[in-house]
């Protein structure tokens, strides 16, 4: 429990709730699209387990591994982002106009939380604050390799419940079943959880969740993925 609780408090850290559910559901849809692709050519006994057993892990990890990497260029991106805006107004020729980069690139953030008054001392504060900053390296930094390892942790956690089928049942096609059904419980689980959020019905959001599920999946497969 303790260990569970610390991964917990870890993949927090550096992906919030809305992240978090996006990796699973990610996870869910890769490693359902994998067995279910590999079910159309899937051999008998326990040669054609152990193969939907390996679409289904291999799937998610080279899947964790893309999504980790991703993770650590958006993290490279927002700081460059940070970095040009700081430029720019070191180099805006007077206080007005590095004011008006503020309020251009940072203001329309802030539209649906502040008043117009709030947002024009806002963007003061941040042109003060951004004024004495300076642009910093856009190399790798720990907490992106950290949040990088939060993305992978979730999209291959996600799916280990698909893979029990194809350990305990030696009938590959059986395994299949009851592993396409785990995953759209957990696609269910996940809308469930989504709309607690987004605050709308969780009832109506699950079956929502695993409808968006399947026609992805029924895409991908479609579109030999």
């Amino acid at each position: 429990m303790a260990d569970a609780s610390e991964s917990d408090r870890f993949v927090s850290r550096y992906l919030d709730p809305a992240s978090r559910l996006g990796e699973v559901l990610f996870g869910l849809i890769m490693v359902l699209g994998a067995t279910l692709t590999a079910g159309l050519s899937v051999a008998e006994g326990a040669g054609g387990v152990r193969q939907l057993l390996q679409a289904a892990v291999g799937c998610n990890i080279a899947w964790g591994i893309i999504d980790g990497v991703m993770y650590v260029m958006n993290c490279m991106i927002t700081r460059a982002e940070k970095a040009r805006l700081i430029e720019a107004i070191h180099e805006a020729p007077d206080e007005r106009s590095a004011l008006d980069i503020v309020r251009t690139e940072i203001e329309p953030r802030f539209e649906t939380l502040t008043q117009p008054l709030h947002r024009e001392a806002l963007s003061q504060s941040i042109l003060a604050y951004l004024s004495k900053s300076e642009a910093t390296s856009n190399a790798i930094v720990r907490d992106d390799l950290y949040g990088a390892i939060a993305c992978f942790w979730l999209v291959f956690l996600s799916c280990l419940p698909a893979a029990i089928p194809f350990l305990i049942i030696p009938q590959p096609r059986l395994a299949l079943r009851v592993s396409n059904g785990l995953l759209l419980a957990m696609l269910f689980w996940v809308g469930h959880r989504w709309a607690r959020y987004a605050h709308t019905n969780r009832l109506l959001t699950g079956i929502v969740m695993v409808a968006i599920g399947l026609g992805l999946v029924g895409i991908a497969v479609l579109l030999g993925g």
